[in-house]
């Protein structure tokens, strides 16, 4: 019973953070609520005992993915103002979208109703949490692509980092080739000062 009532509250929360985000006219609100959406739907993983899900979802998306939008709107000077007057513009194909997507969860639940309860078996084994079954199986008979995942996202970060940096005129910059062969006597300079002649 505690866990129909728990589930409904978070989802109607859900429900209402998602409307939020769309509704509400301050984009700092807007990352709010959906951050709140985030968090409501880790809690709802929590009661599926998904609880590897929960953790990903609060880490990944709530603490940087969210947070980057959060310091990105904050920081950027940008014309709010301007972004919507386009929207009437726009509308009829996010009205197209949006009825698409209904008509897709309308049949997906009048196929889950006429299906009857699912007789899933459970993945984990007897005396195993969810997690530790979870880190078996990905780092024994899925470490190549778990690996492969990681390798990916390396190559994906370093391209963003080169396609995004730009060198400007004037700027000093970092070399480290000079570092490493610096010698003492380029870095360190001896004087002999005399009492009374020092630097004020």
């Amino acid at each position: 019973m505690w866990q129909a009532i728990a589930f409904y509250v978070f989802a109607a929360v859900i429900i209402f953070s998602a409307l939020m985000v769309i509704a509400a006219r301050n984009p700092v609100h807007s990352v709010l609520f959906l951050i709140l959406a985030f968090l409501n739907a880790a809690a709802l993983f929590v009661l599926l005992g998904a609880e590897f899900l929960a953790w990903i979802l609060v880490i990944v998306y709530v603490g940087a993915v969210a947070v980057l939008f959060l310091f990105v709107v904050m920081m950027l000077d940008i014309d709010f103002a301007a972004l919507r007057a386009g929207f009437m513009q726009y509308l009829p194909i996010g009205a197209l979208a949006g009825l698409v997507i209904i008509s897709e969860l309308v049949v997906v639940f009048l196929g889950w109703a006429t299906a009857g309860p699912a007789t899933t078996p459970s993945a984990t084994m007897p005396g195993i949490s969810n997690t530790e079954s979870l880190g078996r199986i990905i780092y024994t008979d899925y470490i190549f692509y778990f690996q492969t995942a990681g390798l990916i996202l390396l190559v994906a970060m370093i391209g963003a980092i080169v396609l995004t940096l730009r060198h400007k005129p004037g700027v000093k910059r970092q070399s480290i080739r000079n570092q490493v062969r610096r010698v003492p006597a380029e870095a360190i300079e001896l004087l002999e000062v005399k009492p009374g002649q020092g630097v004020t």
